[in-house]
């Protein structure tokens, strides 16, 4: 599904410049659910946007269902983002006084899917995301984080998409509600095939997806899962790379 090579992204503020991405190089299946691991500064929120084609790389190429994405217009990449990937965010980007129904059918008002088609998608977006039915019509403003972040996960799905991006997900949640969201991504993965990269600084979290890509300064530094984890670079960077 995936496929990055040699991507670099440098950021030239003035006489200042910043290489945030030094040549990253990874490929993912269709279907996996991978982490993408990294301490603050490692990269990894550089790397997110161009997955999410919020931004394209200085260079290398980024392909994802054999498009292209690093060459795209803003209009080709706007269209990426609608059709082809659904984002969850730390922060919920839910409407407080819509409810939960509603939030999830708002992406296919905008793409002017007819009444009754909506509402069929999005219960079924808020069921495999496992909301209770019966919170379906609360306002997202009475629900409790861990089903805030539900909502916004079937928000995410409504459209059927080929990847699924979420950005620090337990963020802004405890512990135990942090776990059952993350069993919620692990359900869809393992039951329904759905592609997951989790974007996160913490281990624990991490270690829920089935693969963890370990980045720092730029550079992924280890890739795989459990004993098959592999060393891909020391961490150790010779001038001017």
């Amino acid at each position: 599904m995936i496929e990055v090579k040699n991507i670099t992204k440098k950021y030239v503020n003035g006489d200042n410049e910043t290489q945030a991405l030094r040549g990253v190089s990874f490929t993912i299946k269709d279907g996996e659910f991978v982490a993408i691991m990294g301490p603050s500064g490692s990269g990894k929120s550089t790397l997110m946007h161009i997955l999410g084609a919020l931004d394209t790389p200085t260079s290398g190429t980024y392909h994802l269902d054999k498009h292209d994405v690093s060459k795209l217009s803003d209009d080709e990449l706007a269209d990426i983002r609608r059709n082809r990937i659904g984002f969850v965010f730390q922060s919920f980007n839910l409407l407080p006084r819509a409810t939960a129904l509603r939030n999830v059918m708002l992406p296919l008002i905008y793409a002017e899917m007819p009444e009754k088609e909506r509402m069929k998608h999005a219960k079924a977006a808020l069921e495999s995301a496992g909301l209770d039915e019966d919170r379906y019509n609360h306002m997202s403003n009475q629900l409790s984080g861990g089903q805030v972040q539900r909502v916004a996960i079937a928000r995410a799905l409504v459209n059927n998409p080929a990847l699924i991006l979420a950005d620090e997900p337990t963020g802004n949640l405890d512990s135990h509600t942090g776990d059952i969201v993350l069993g919620t991504f692990q359900r869809l993965n393992k039951e329904h095939q759905r592609t997951i990269i989790l974007i996160t600084h913490e281990r624990e979290v991490a270690e829920h997806a089935d693969r963890i890509i370990y980045i720092k300064d730029g550079l992924i530094l280890e890739d795989g899962s459990g004993h098959e984890r592999r060393i891909i670079n020391d961490g150790k960077r010779k001038s001017g790379k």
